[in-house]
């Protein structure tokens, strides 16, 4: 794929002309983070050194997604009838996000576009987003994206991967839709070769400041309920108060409830980001809670990103080492040392420890 050159100048020009044709979302910040926000009035992407406090999750599948309208009036023709909400089918561009949440948009994928059943909602936002990462020459302390299946400058599952260079930026297209993004901003011009050399170089220099390291090489292999009975799971979730933080920052998680919220005769039905480290997220109707305990919550998390997941898809964990959940755990539970903890697991000292 071809890689430009785009002078700081340009830069905006392109964002502009962007807008003509692409509802745009960047980075915007907000007191002393970022987020993900609509870019609206010629606003630029504010780019911050190192990742954003949430990931661009929530531009793909927001927190809060009406599904359908109904009316309970019966003086209405479609009473009781589930409406499907107008969908805005305005294509949009996401830029500015770090390779690892594009990885995360990847992996998410894996569980709404299964085989046999797709996520409608999903797949026609994702296939009307063109996401456009930029690379990360300075990975954060507690990054392990490298360990994780991603990196830095990844474009796997980018359509075009952005690069600072010399006070330019480096385009480069990954697929044909962003080629096309390309084209719209007017940057398609400077094309040269040599330029893919230097986003190689600069690629192997970050991927060198990754300094977190994390093994999950024997996941795949321990045995499943010698994971779950491990004596280290009351340890580990000692300090967790059920927060969730670490589940709604988190760019592969993807847990929802849906809910019916009524007003008068209107109503509309709705699916919520959830979280299984809250405590209603199993309860039954009937009062039973099959994860009641804290622990019981703690083990479900770590056991699904590091050994349902991978048993599951069998492409690696459900983690992309972007390390939000370190940073902003309120009680410094790190998901780089648990996951030592399952991957060297020692099935004969467990044994003696019973």
């Amino acid at each position: 794929m071809k890689v430009f050159k785009i002078e700081k100048a340009e830069w905006e020009n392109g964002i502009n002309r962007l807008a003509d044709s692409y509802a745009l979302f960047g980075p915007v910040r907000e007191q002393d983070f970022h987020l993900f926000k609509p870019l609206k009035n010629g606003r630029l992407p504010d780019i911050p050194p190192q990742n954003t406090r949430m990931s661009v999750k929530d531009v793909l599948y927001p927190q809060t997604q009406p599904m359908f309208d109904y009316s309970l009036d019966e003086n209405d023709a479609d009473h009781h009838q589930l409406k499907d909400v107008p969908w805005d089918e305005t294509p949009k561009a996401v830029i500015g996000m770090r390779p690892c949440d594009a990885d995360a948009v990847a992996l998410v994928g894996r569980n709404f576009v299964a085989k046999d059943i797709q996520d409608p909602y999903w797949v026609r936002t994702l296939e009307a987003t063109t996401l456009v990462g930029y690379a990360c020459d300075n990975p954060c302390p507690v990054c392990f994206c490298t360990s994780a299946g991603s990196g830095p400058y990844n474009e796997a599952a980018l359509d075009v991967l952005l690069a600072d260079s010399d006070g330019a930026i480096l385009a480069k297209a990954v697929t044909e839709k962003g080629e096309r993004l390309i084209a719209a901003a007017g940057w398609d011009t400077g094309a040269d070769d040599s330029l893919a050399e230097t986003i190689a170089a600069q690629k192997e220099t970050a991927e060198a400041k990754v300094t977190a390291q994390v093994s999950t090489d024997k996941l795949a292999g321990h045995d499943t309920m010698a994971l779950y009975n491990a004596s280290f799971w009351e340890d580990v979730s000692f300090s967790c108060i059920n927060c969730g933080t670490c589940t709604f920052l988190c760019p592969t998680c993807w847990c929802f409830d849906i809910q019916d919220e009524t007003h008068g005769t209107k109503g509309q039905r709705m699916r919520n980001w959830d979280s299984c480290m809250f405590p209603i997220f199993t309860i039954h109707g009937t009062g039973h809670n099959p994860r009641g305990l804290k622990v019981q919550r703690v083990r479900q998390r770590f056991m699904h990103k590091l050994k349902y997941y991978v048993d599951k898809y069998e492409s690696g964990i459900q983690c992309v080492g972007c390390g939000r959940c370190v940073t902003y755990c309120p009680v410094n539970i790190d998901i780089r040392r648990v996951a030592g903890l399952m991957n060297e697991l020692d099935l004969d000292a467990e044994a003696c420890a019973i």
